[in-house]
């Protein structure tokens, strides 16, 4: 018996089905992650022109003198988002947290005791900037919104109870908290969802700013990028460029999968709201 070429005509058409029904799949699955990340509603439109006014809003006001104080309280809430991710770090890593302070000129630290200063010393940025791609992720969504608000609220206690001795820590987790807390009775949450949509914003291109301002613009001495370089090597700048690259992709990760996930309508945001922790007004 001859022996069967591995080209004969059986093979070859198996292979070629085979090739048909892959390009097939693949372009199968092409339409639908272009059909999952279409703008399904016109809430999505809306969502994403309040992300990016929010951008431009920060943008001018976080530059302009004067100005600027009208962002204090939210960067002051941002500051305790950067140092809950220290703090957390260190405790994943093992350390122990002593307390947490805020100063009033919009700085904050963290004392520890022991960590991975590897992961403790970037984990201030690169975890306010997840923050905030988690929060610019929910604030497509009401409910979401809720539930996010109900997370922070979780990580507020902690921060409250390592800055307990700090009059600014308390002062400005408490105004948080109270700004949560009414916008679940304005027309069931909506206004929720755009509070914890700003707040998304803020905290996830805080790195970006405060990098580009204490780095490349004022070349600040201490931060935790010069710490980062002189234990790990490498220049404070090139630390902070790439942690603020680190951060410009959750913020794009938030966006993208907050399309994806959240298609509803306003309408049928709301009807959701309604039955998920109400409320009355």
């Amino acid at each position: 018996m001859a022996p069967t070429s591995p080209f004969s005509g059986s093979s070859l058409s198996k292979r070629a089905a085979l090739a048909i029904s892959t390009t097939s799949l693949l372009a199968t699955h092409s339409h639908l992650s272009s059909r999952d990340l279409s703008l399904k509603s016109d809430t999505q439109k809306i969502t994403l022109g309040i992300i990016f006014a929010y951008m431009l809003a920060i943008l001018i006001l976080w530059n302009v003198p004067y100005l600027r104080q009208i962002l204090w309280p939210f960067k002051m809430l941002v500051i305790a988002f950067h140092e809950f991710g220290h703090a957390i770090t260190c405790l994943l890593t093992g350390g122990r947290v002593i307390s947490i302070s805020l100063d009033p000129r919009e700085g904050g630290v963290t004392h520890m005791q022991g960590g991975r200063s590897g992961l403790t010393l970037p984990a201030g940025y690169l975890g306010s900037s997840l923050i905030g791609a988690l929060l610019t992720f929910c604030g497509f969504n009401i409910v979401a919104s809720k539930v996010a608000s109900i997370a922070v609220g979780v990580c507020f206690l902690l921060t409250l109870w390592w800055g307990r001795k700090d009059w600014l820590t308390i002062a400005t987790i408490l105004m948080a908290v109270g700004l949560l807390v009414g916008c679940w009775f304005i027309a069931h949450a909506e206004a929720l969802r755009y509070v914890v949509l700003f707040i998304g914003v803020m905290s996830g291109l805080y790195s970006v700013w405060d990098i580009c301002d204490d780095l490349i613009l004022r070349k600040v001495n201490s931060s935790d990028a010069s710490v980062f370089a002189k234990r790990y090597g490498g220049s404070s700048q090139c630390w902070g460029v790439i942690w603020s690259i680190i951060s410009l992709g959750f913020m794009a990760c938030g966006i993208i999968a907050g399309i994806a996930a959240f298609p509803q309508t306003r309408a049928e945001q709301q009807d959701d709201s309604k039955h998920f922790i109400p409320t009355k007004f």
